[in-house]
């Protein structure tokens, strides 16, 4: 992506304003500006933009609004705007918006387009990075966030299981990785639940493998769910509910973003990435309700529901993973709607027993405004797995706490290593908000890329 940072003497300030700081700003404004504040009827309400022009017909500064300082909800990101409202040119902070890196970075991402299909020109503006901001930091996670959102919006015509690994390849070659993939009559014997979900599709199944860094760094391993679409299955959804199932991979493209940002830092892991690359299809041979399946690990699985299949995929590459047993093994997979429903579209929960590791990714993703939310792996509802007919099933009857009995089912598959972390992502933005236009979104990766690069800088 092109640097959205340049430096320069003649950078047009961005004044940022309040309603309570308003009335002393407008007064040391110069008596034309003033005056053209007052015919422009500007109020300094959060988001109200206004460009003063100079006595020769030049932007002057500009003034955006902000949330007052103790306001009840402040979106740190609401800078995010300013892309889409400035003329072109090159910019600077006149003064400090309420987390000064922030601005940055959304200012960053608000300058994201999906143009792959049709025009859509990058807004032709610069900003001047704010003193004690790490600007190349700052790229670095939103060149990230945007490989992310591209990968997610790209349609799954043009985004199968081999499509996104060769994008997976790309990355690797890119940072010098080690790229495998593992597919047809190895994937069905060594992986059968990632096998069952993809057997319908013309496109084949495949589980991608990268691996980068020192091996005798600490073990890092990544895991995303890679469901290219999701059909339901046999278990059709209704036609409203797979109209954005291209977002189903979110869960792989948002570790591929992660890793890009950890490969870039050159963070001392050793660094795993795994995504089962499927498509959940509709023909003959696709995987039916009550069909039992014989894991990588040696659990026999039972078939609840076949739109249930992101657990299934996760769970062959989690065993993998968990062979090697890694210091830190985390998942994202676009999973449940009961996630959305407790928490919507804009708060992933998360689950882990790690109570160390749950404060420092609470706190991350309060500092990076990534919001992420703690919920229980509760054991008594472990029990809602059991099955009669195998060890458990994919489903649970009932529908109780599905994006709990999710991240048990996923645990199952978990045993040897030091700490695991399961984040249950949306992957996608309803409607456009600063710094996050509607469609594809990278959520949780900043966070976990700043608890990693906290621990492993």
């Amino acid at each position: 992506m092109p640097s959205v940072f340049e430096t320069s003497s003649t950078a047009i300030p961005i004044l940022f304003v309040t309603k309570s700081s308003w009335d002393q700003v407008a007064e040391q404004l110069p008596p034309q500006q003033r005056q053209f504040v007052t015919a422009c009827a500007f109020t300094a309400k959060p988001g109200a933009y206004l460009a003063l022009p100079a006595p020769d017909g030049a932007v002057a500064q500009v003034l955006f609004g902000l949330e007052d300082e103790g306001a009840r909800s402040r979106d740190l990101f609401r800078p995010g705007a300013l892309p889409g409202l400035l003329p072109p040119g090159t910019y600077r902070f006149a003064n400090a918006p309420h987390d000064v890196r922030l601005a940055a970075l959304a200012f960053a991402l608000g300058c994201y387009r999906f143009a792959r299909y049709r025009k859509a020109d990058r807004p032709d503006v610069r900003l001047v990075p704010p003193d004690g901001v790490d600007a190349a930091g700052i790229e670095r996670i939103a060149d990230a966030a945007m490989f992310a959102r591209d990968l997610i919006n790209t349609p799954s015509n043009d985004m199968g299981p081999d499509e996104l690994a060769a994008a997976a390849q790309a990355l690797a070659a890119e940072f010098g990785a080690s790229f495998a993939c593992t597919i047809g009559a190895e994937l069905e014997k060594h992986f059968p639940l990632i096998h069952a979900v993809g057997m319908a599709s013309s496109r084949a199944p495949r589980l991608i493998d990268i691996g980068w860094g020192d091996p005798a760094h600490p073990k890092v391993t990544l895991v995303g769910k890679g469901v290219c679409f999701d059909t339901g299955g046999l278990d059709l959804k209704p036609s409203s509910g797979m109209l954005i199932m291209k977002k189903d991979m979110g869960g792989a493209a948002n570790v591929l973003a992660l890793a890009r940002m950890v490969m870039d830092a050159k963070l001392k892991v050793r660094l795993r990435v795994l995504i089962p690359a499927v498509e959940n299809a509709v023909a003959g041979n696709a995987f039916r309700p009550l069909d039992i399946f014989t894991s990588r690990k040696g659990i026999t699985v039972e078939i609840g529901n076949t739109d249930a299949e992101g657990r299934l995929v996760l769970a062959d590459a989690l065993a993998l993973a968990d062979e090697e047993k890694p210091e830190l093994l985390i998942d994202l997979g676009t999973l449940t709607g009961a996630a959305r429903v407790a928490l919507g579209p804009d708060l992933p929960p998360f689950y882990t027993n790690d109570e160390a590791l749950a404060a420092d990714v609470a706190r991350c993703a309060a500092k990076e405004n990534d919001p992420l939310w703690r919920m229980p792996l509760w054991p008594p509802y472990d029990a809602w797995l059991d099955s009669k007919a195998a060890t458990i099933t994919n489903a649970p009857s009932g529908g109780f706490a599905g994006s709990i009995t999710c991240a048990l089912f996923l645990q199952r598959f978990v045993e040897h290593a030091g700490s695991w972390l399961h984040v249950d992502i949306y992957g996608w933005t309803p409607s456009a908000k600063p710094a996050r236009p509607e469609g594809g979104e990278c959520q949780a990766a900043r966070a976990i890329y700043t608890l990693l690069s906290e621990r492993y800088a």
